[in-house]
């Protein structure tokens, strides 16, 4: 009985809703009918042919503000979009037309206003039922130096000497970071549009998610692959092979880190291998640093060669959409010569601390070890590896798919994820709380805020001219400059924002420079960005988190210390990536 009840009930509200939407489109078309309709369209860009988002446009006619109809509604102004895009439609009485002076008024903070003028002239004229005209007008927009770009460049600035010097911890600088941006934009720039530096929309826009849900799911699947001890059996096998022999056994280790730190990350690799070598080199009786320093260097070189590898990396190959393969064909066999050169460097570096080394009984120390470090769960381990075999290949295929990586990522971290817990081999929450580093994913997550800030106020333009001024649009110096810069800094600073604030500069100088369209610059910048990273303790994540377990055990080493074994190599390695870059390009 209530059925019937109901029905009527809700077609009463269907049909009120229809009549109101209805009035409301046929007060906008009433608007529309009055007088002849001005359709303008056109795009907005920088002085670096960047789209210029968000930027406001007003109608104006014979100097008064003129109602504009976007999406059928009258409004008085309206925003390009993410592409820089604008499309306005006005009116205007037919006796007007003649005699009226139009201009379309552009404006955005950090930019100086821009006015286009208009005439009768500028437009196509359509005939049917009344009278169109339509015009098509694109403009430049050039940027100003505001109370928006000192106060974002100075925000910046400051958080990156609090995320060097660790004066706090990286996380919380970039957090506060982006949040001074955004609390100055919304007080301050309500107050006055010139300290406007980002909003809460374009803010959003920043962050790649396509970065953090890979580190998310590569952080997934180690944390499983973790429980089956496959990282310390690793570690017993190399010292086996090395039967005793300490320099051999670097090399082995050196390379084991290159190759993991290629298919997984450095920063997980280091962080599982660190406690291993460690103990190793205490059952030497040798400083674990004569093993650790040298395994951060292998695992910024080999982290180098895959877009999964290093941060800097996953970064770029996010923004510019190459693919894994194309990063494992152009770098990997500059990085074998850099490891090649990282070998015999080290030996001769620390052969004296190997030499040193005590081994009572090689024997009984390799039966200790197979003891204590073997495969403790051969069912989760087989399982894991197939699912990272799965992932590894689609890594490798993704520019075929047409697929982001961190697609591959979270697929094979909620297969694991699914069977670890189901099999009750995995605890979910533990997993959850310990294994992914979510200090290192909203530290990313605030770091793409802060940098979008700067890029909104001019900072990065900025930079981008003198870098093109520089090098004068020469391919050679740009490589050079874009190389060495990158290293120098990376070294000093972690190379991951250091990263995130070149590339649209890369971007722009890939794009007006004859001869980039072989990605060399995008090449010269993943170099000296993971390869510069090896300069000091502070230049790489990996390097920040073995030198921390390390000093927890008890083994601390001084800044200086690490840079005087570290940035002679660094300048090596860099050195034999700018002759490759300069060849082969």
């Amino acid at each position: 009985m209530k059925k019937p009840v109901v029905w009527i009930f809700c077609s009463i509200i269907l049909l009120s809703l229809s009549l109101f939407s209805g009035s409301q489109q046929s007060s906008a078309s009433e608007g529309i009918s009055e007088g002849e309709t001005f359709f303008i369209s056109g795009t907005i860009l920088d002085s670096h042919k960047e789209p210029v988002k968000a930027a406001h446009l007003k109608v104006l006619v014979n100097g008064q503000p003129q109602k504009i109809v976007v999406e059928n509604k009258w409004v008085d102004e309206t925003e390009t979009s993410s592409h820089g895009i604008y499309h306005i439609a006005f009116k205007l009485p037919s006796d007007q037309i003649d005699t009226s002076n139009i201009q379309l008024e552009i404006s955005k903070a950090s930019y100086r206003k821009t006015v286009l003028e208009l005439n009768k002239e500028d437009f196509a004229q359509k005939s049917n039922k009344g009278q169109s005209f339509y015009a098509v007008r694109n403009a430049e927009m050039l940027r100003i130096l505001g109370p928006a770009f000192y106060i974002a460049t100075a925000v910046f600035l400051l958080a990156y000497v609090a995320i060097s010097f660790e004066l706090l911890h990286r996380t919380i600088a970039a957090m506060i970071g982006a949040a001074i941006m955004l609390l100055l934009t919304y007080t301050l720039g309500t107050l006055n549009p010139g300290y406007q530096i980002i909003s809460f929309e374009r803010a959003i826009h920043a962050i790649d998610m396509n970065v953090i849900f890979l580190l998310m799911g590569m952080m997934i699947i180690v944390g499983v692959l973790k429980h089956t001890g496959v990282f310390q059996w690793c570690a017993y096998m190399s010292f086996k092979l090395a039967k005793g022999k300490v320099s051999i056994l670097a090399i082995i280790s050196i390379f084991f880190i290159a190759i993991t730190s290629a298919l997984l990350d450095n920063v997980t690799t280091m962080l599982l291998y660190t406690p291993v070598l460690i103990e190793i080199a205490l059952s030497l009786k040798i400083s674990p640093l004569v093993l650790l320093i040298p395994g951060i260097m292998a695992s910024n070189v080999g982290g180098a060669t895959t877009l999964i590898g290093d941060p800097p990396n996953i970064m770029i190959g996010s923004y510019t959409g190459l693919t894994f393969m194309q990063f494992v064909t152009n770098l990997t066999l500059v990085c074998i010569i850099a490891m090649v050169a990282l070998v015999i460097y080290n030996k001769f570096f620390y052969g004296k601390a190997y030499s040193r080394a005590k081994v009572e009984d090689i024997d009984k120390f390799i039966a200790f070890l197979k003891e204590e470090y073997k495969i403790t769960d051969k069912t989760l381990l087989g399982y894991g590896l197939f699912v990272m075999g799965l992932v590894i290949s689609f890594f490798i295929t993704h520019g075929y798919w047409h697929m982001e990586v961190s697609i591959p990522a979270l697929f094979g971290a909620g297969l694991l994820f699914t069977y670890g817990v189901l099999t009750k081999k995995v605890k979910m929450l533990e997993l959850i709380e310990k294994d992914i580093e979510w200090t290192t994913l909203l530290f990313f997550i605030f770091l793409f805020i802060v940098v979008g800030a700067v890029e909104e106020t001019g900072l990065l333009a900025l930079i981008a001219d003198w870098v093109m001024n520089v090098s004068q649009g020469n391919l050679v110096a740009a490589v050079c400059l874009i190389l060495w810069v990158s290293a120098i800094m990376s070294a000093f600073v972690d190379n991951i924002p250091f990263t995130a604030t070149m590339l649209p500069i890369v971007a722009y100088l890939s794009r007006v420079i004859p001869g980039a369209e072989s990605n060399v610059l995008w090449w010269a910048l993943a170099l000296g960005a993971c390869l510069g990273g090896n300069g000091t303790i502070i230049g790489a994540s990996a390097n920040v988190v073995t030198m921390g377990i390390a000093e927890a055990a008890g083994h601390h080493i001084k800044f200086f210390a690490f840079m005087k074994y570290a940035f002679v190599y660094m300048l090596i390695s860099v050195a034999i990536c700018n002759v490759w870059l300069l060849i082969f390009y």
